[in-house]
């Protein structure tokens, strides 16, 4: 099975001096330490399964410009973009990157309901027409018979039916001023959905900041983040300078992102205006990161005799190496019993649009975080990133973002200043 594992290479005498590069394809040092980090090969226990197998393919279609076979293809779609195998790659292999344009390279126009979603995606205006009628359909009580007929399976949207949960219909206000001593003046990310199904977290992030000293301005011009049309092979470049150039016209000391999902894929921005796209990154920040470093010495949070799990995002440990963040905030609740999540290594099987374009592998991988789960002896889980948040509430968990459990610990404010950050 690891007959492809080259157990004599050397990764100090193959690495240049230089430090990190961005190698080709062709650069996989065939040593195999990815195979234990990726989750399709627990899944299957193939070596088709493997990053290093997909290397290969990656390859063919960047490198040797060649065609696939359709289970080279199979095999290719199968990988969830976790990307865990560039944390151990002593090639330092920028899979991601070589994914996403093997993806552009095979892509074909988006048809039926993948073409509407990615329509409602790209379009804030449709979403918001179409959320009363959504929320209408959660309340009628009509899921059940659908489901019962069969009519959802036929028309393919079980999958996202079962995700469903009732939108919050009131947009959120574009300035939200600070309730503690000013400090300065900060905007957040919202993306394209999270407004609407997980006004919680963003509620707690702006009372948060707020508390801090900082107001915070949601720019109403903002968008998706592109993530789901890239990781896709459809283009982002419209989205992505959508959002360049509506935070570069802010006056303010950062942009935030309450979803490490977004905010790999803002980290990552690239646009033929580097000055533009430098800038913006330059002001991107994690809120995480951002309170632990803002926050007030006589700011204390109301105890909390509890244990809790932290649930280690893809793309907040392999992207945005940033998990720490979230145990050091944790940490000023006091008696709250922080740990992390048993193998927090491996995908919960959420993986942006994988959930649906692959639900059977996904559905396994849940199963398996569940375990984890009910075996930690914990009372709550958190999770910084709103789609594994989701995925995993879907199947009988019950996650929540952080902030929300530090936005629960503030003391209690005045209702004027309540009914100022809309929680009311």
């Amino acid at each position: 099975m690891f007959d492809f594992i080259d157990m004599d290479f050397d990764p100090a005498a193959t690495l240049p001096s230089a430090g990190p590069y961005l190698p080709d394809a062709a650069d996989c040092m065939r040593c195999g330490l990815c195979i234990n980090t990726c989750p399709t090969f627990r899944l299957f226990q193939t070596p088709e399964e493997t990053p290093r197998s997909r290397i290969r393919t990656l390859s063919k279609i960047l490198v040797e410009n060649q065609p696939i076979t359709d289970a080279e293809r199979l095999h290719l779609d199968n990988c969830l973009q976790c990307r865990a195998c560039e944390t151990v790659c002593p090639s330092r292999m920028a899979y991601g990157e070589l994914f996403d344009q093997a993806q552009a390279h095979l892509a074909a126009a988006p048809q039926g309901l993948a073409k509407l979603a990615f329509c409602l995606i790209e379009n804030k205006r449709w979403r918001r027409r179409l959320l009363p009628l959504l929320t209408l359909y959660l309340k009628s009580g009509v899921q059940k018979p659908l489901r019962h007929i069969g009519l959802l399976k036929k028309l393919h949207l079980e999958d996202a039916n079962a995700l469903l949960t009732r939108p919050a219909l009131k947009p959120l206000a574009a300035h939200y001023p600070a309730t503690g001593a000013a400090q300065g003046q900060v905007a957040l990310f919202t993306g394209c959905i999270a407004e609407h199904f997980d006004n919680a977290t963003l509620q707690a992030a702006i009372q948060l900041l707020n508390a801090i000293g900082y107001a915070v301005i949601v720019p109403p011009g903002q968008g998706c983040c592109g993530a789901v049309h890239q990781h896709n092979g459809q283009s982002a470049t419209g989205l992505i300078e959508n959002n360049i150039n509506v935070f570069n016209a802010l006056d303010v000391e950062a942009v935030l992102h309450t979803a490490t999902g977004c905010g790999a894929m803002l980290s990552e921005y690239r646009h033929e205006d580097a000055e533009a796209a430098d800038l913006f990154k330059q002001r991107l920040q994690d809120i995480s990161g951002f309170l632990l470093a803002h926050w007030p010495d006589d700011l204390h949070l109301q105890a909390s005799p509890e244990k809790v799990a932290v649930h280690e995002p893809c793309s907040q440990r392999n992207a945005l190496k940033n998990q720490q963040n979230v145990y050091a905030l944790l940490a000023k609740i006091p008696r709250l019993e922080v740990t992390p999540l048993p193998d927090n290594h491996l995908c919960c099987g959420a993986g942006g649009s994988y959930m649906l374009s692959h639900p059977d592998n996904a559905g396994q991988l849940r199963a398996m975080k569940q375990q984890a789960i009910n075996g930690s002896g914990v009372e709550r889980v958190v999770s910084s990133n709103f789609g594994c948040a989701v995925f995993m509430n879907a199947g009988g968990g019950e996650v929540v973002h952080p902030l929300q459990l530090m936005a629960g610990q503030l003391a209690v404010l005045p209702e004027t200043v309540l009914r100022q950050t809309n929680i009311f």
